[in-house]
């Protein structure tokens, strides 16, 4: 079942604009340190494990942290509190660009780390807490811009939104930040860490730019009532979650998903090293892969959804990501990984803008923040439980056979685990029960403020516009 035909176009407004900026903005730092990041944990150790807990340690805060990030954002203004997180990744960012500027004399040149023997405890440990705290405040950004999305964008608007958000993210975290990172690499290790401290500042200004209050607002409580317990509040989301039989279903796919993909990605960076012989340059150039299909999958889902179905694009996207993480595995040409790249970047990104929509558009505003938190636990908080696999999958592997092959299994094991999501999601995951709730959320939000544009997330928040 397909919706409606394509509602007129218009202009999602300024403040939409700002944020869509600052997106942009941070992502293209975030581009650069995808390079750098990586580059840098394998200039310190070659120890396939201790690679690991660096990118288990990176998603280690949507386990322990995304629960109370909930609460938090549900009881503050959205806006002043991703302005504050893009600050303290700023600062933190900062001082991982001083540090590797004190060390880089010693660093190995970036196409000769394949050669680096031992481990740099000093700089690895300082990495590993940067690390840490950078996604903390990742975690509690991201939650509040999500959640902030629907006072700014009508919900019939939300796909395109999100969809731009999206494409905007691919170009700038993969098109064109990792290009103009990995030239930085070459000159010096510190060189992307500075620009990319300088990108949250940059985001952080933008967002500050947005007017508006976005406080979410209880219907049933007064507005200047003291907060209740942050645990009966949590257990509220919790509740919610639970007792919607979709979205519950929807996170514990996504969750085991990206497990199954972390447990290939976190052994990424050594499997390109080490198998595809890339260098800082044509690991770039293959990073294009991801770009191309992530500005095509922000751009056409909205199309895709209405024209398939959208549990058919969710179906298509685990199936075929069974099939794309195998041929990865026995590839071994760096060109073949960019196109299969692409291709999964690009329904991955439809995944994304629908799920997200739909979230945004089901869950009432009063219980965004503590909902979306919960989802994201489950969904986010299993990506460094696969980033560990991958480790110890390679480190055991590695004791049977060649290197190379023990990198190669994560990528069969990925492939098996979405083979068996594929069967799960597309019974659970049907086109039907998702417009279906679509719509349910739709009407709930015109019914609570049937005189008003839909439900913005509190009543001082600027009401979506159609000017730019």
């Amino acid at each position: 079942m397909s919706r409606d035909p394509k509602p007129p176009r218009v202009r999602l407004g300024g403040s939409y604009r700002k944020l869509y900026l600052a997106t942009a903005l941070s992502n293209i730092g975030d581009g650069m340190s995808a390079i750098a990041y990586p580059w840098l944990a394998t200039a310190i150790t070659r120890n396939p494990v201790l690679v690991a807990v660096v990118a288990a340690a990176q998603r280690l805060p949507w386990l322990v942290f995304t629960l109370p990030a909930g609460v938090i954002t549900d009881r503050v203004d959205r806006r002043r509190a991703m302005v504050a997180m893009d600050s303290l990744r700023f600062l933190f960012t900062l001082g991982v660009a001083f540090a590797v500027l004190a060390e880089q004399g010693s660093l190995p040149a970036p196409d000769e780390v394949r050669d680096v023997v031992g481990t740099r405890t000093g700089l690895y440990l300082l990495l590993l807490g940067a690390t840490l705290l950078m996604g903390c405040a990742e975690v509690l950004r991201d939650n509040c811009g999500q959640t902030i999305m629907p006072a700014l964008v009508a919900p019939e608007h939300l796909e395109r939104a999100n969809g731009r958000m999206w494409a905007v993210e691919s170009v700038a975290n993969t098109f064109i930040g990792p290009p103009v990172g990995s030239l930085l690499l070459m000159a010096a290790f510190s060189a992307p860490f500075f620009i990319d401290a300088g990108s949250f500042f940059a985001a952080a200004a933008l967002v500050a730019l947005i007017p508006g209050v976005f406080r979410a607002v209880h219907p049933e409580r007064a507005i200047d009532a003291p907060p209740t317990n942050w645990r009966t509040e949590l257990a509220e989301g919790v509740r919610w979650l639970w007792g919607n039989q979709l979205l519950r279903a929807m996170a514990i796919i996504l969750g085991v998903m990206n497990m199954a993909t972390n447990i290939s990605g976190a052994m990424f960076v050594l499997f390109a090293q080490d198998v595809l012989r890339v260098t800082p340059l044509t690991f770039t150039i293959m990073g294009f892969g991801f770009a191309v299909g992530g500005i095509l999958g922000g751009y056409l889902a909205p199309w895709m959804s209405r024209k398939l179905g959208s549990g058919t694009c969710l179906a298509m996207t685990l199936g075929s990501t069974a099939v794309m993480q195998a041929l990865v595995g026995i590839s071994s040409w760096w060109p073949l990984v960019a196109v299969i790249f692409a291709v999964g970047t690009l329904l991955g990104s439809t995944w994304n803008v629908i799920t997200v929509s739909l979230r945004q558009t089901i869950i009432p505003p009063h219980l965004l923040g503590r909902v979306n938190s919960v989802y994201r636990f489950f969904a986010w908080g299993m990506m460094p439980v696969g980033a560990l696999i991958g480790g110890l999958v390679v480190a055991v592997a590695g004791r049977f056979t060649s290197h190379e092959m023990a990198l190669r299994w994560v990528w069969f094991v990925d492939a098996g685990i979405h083979v068996v999501l594929f069967t799960v999601g597309r019974r659970l995951l049907t086109t039907e029960r998702l417009e279906r709730a679509r719509a349910e959320g739709v009407a709930a939000l015109a019914a609570a403020a049937p005189d008003a544009p839909p439900a913005p997330a509190a009543p001082t928040a600027p009401a979506p516009t159609a000017t730019d």
